[in-house]
């Protein structure tokens, strides 16, 4: 493929992925670039619609699994400070799409705003997030979204307001786009209180997530409210499972550990043996929570 000259100093060849995930697994992208502003972005996306190349968004890297051939077209990061804007704006806070989640959080408690101390821990950024409808404890970023801006695959920019947002158990119509920015509607709190919740968050996280391994997170998702994907594959007698560098988390079922050398195929075969078992012990079919790139 010959970029035109106008993006070869924004494109990068063979690119290694694994880096720029939590889960420190993938191969190589065919092409990588991380566009310093939205006119860059534009022209990539432009010209990639036109050559018809596969486009990948990548934000925090931390719900993803790479395949280790890696992936076909071009991989576009989301990190550059014009993408991380945060402010206040009256009860609302803007925030960019590659604003880290943890960055979020101290930011409103720093402005006195309450309600997402749920996200206290969560790794990624925003724009992930809101893909995603990442959540906690009963919360989900989806239910403080008042606005997103985003932009199409063919580079048009768009604002969406609250009825154009559609946001489920980590899921929103956000997929087709590439977020931008969103407005987070808050409410007044007393700081001390809002830190006391984020400390509550916190401990309870590292209680019953203290692997501090690689990994994505959450594999699957919670077959329902009643029903945690977890408690599931722990009553399977998964944990501490292992195939070569890959591991059934004996802390969190629900986590998939890197013990250093794990390769996406080592993941994937632990991932169907607990689809497997949860199905043959429960007759319940886990939908997959981590997003699969190959």
């Amino acid at each position: 493929m010959n970029w035109p000259k106008s993006l070869t100093k924004l494109i990068n060849k063979k690119v290694n992925l694994a880096k720029f995930t939590s889960f420190k697994i993938g191969g190589e992208a065919e092409f990588f670039t991380a566009p310093k502003n939205i006119a860059e972005l534009r022209k990539i996306l432009v010209f990639a619609k036109v050559k018809k190349i596969p486009v990948h968004i990548l934000g925090g890297g931390t719900n993803i699994l790479i395949s280790d051939n890696g992936v076909k077209g071009i991989v576009i990061k989301i990190d550059a400070k014009f993408f991380r804007e945060l402010y206040k704006k009256q009860n609302s806070i803007v925030a960019g799409s590659g604003i880290n989640l943890s960055r979020l959080v101290l930011f409103a408690r720093e402005k006195g705003l309450g309600g997402l101390e749920f996200l206290a821990g969560i790794p990624g950024s925003v724009g992930g997030s809101l893909v995603g409808n990442a959540g906690a404890w009963g919360s989900s970023i989806g239910d403080f979204v008042d606005q997103v801006c985003v932009l199409s695959y063919d580079g048009k920019k768009k604002l969406l307001n609250k009825d154009d947002l559609k946001f489920s158990y980590r899921l929103s119509n956000l997929g087709k786009y590439i977020v931008l920015w969103a407005r987070l509607k808050l409410a007044r709190k007393d700081k001390d209180k809002i830190y006391a919740k984020i400390r509550e968050h916190m401990l309870a996280r590292k209680k019953s997530q203290n692997d501090f391994l690689p990994s994505a997170g959450c594999i699957f998702k919670n077959p329902s409210a009643a029903r945690s994907a977890g408690k599931l594959i722990d009553l399977c007698g998964l944990k501490g499972k292992k195939k070569s560098g890959a591991m059934i988390s004996k802390v969190h079922a629900n986590f998939i550990l890197n013990l250093g050398n794990a390769k996406a195929n080592d993941v994937l075969w632990l991932m169907d043996l607990i689809r497997k078992k949860v199905r043959s012990r429960f007759n319940i079919e886990l939908a997959e929570e981590v997003k699969l790139w190959n």
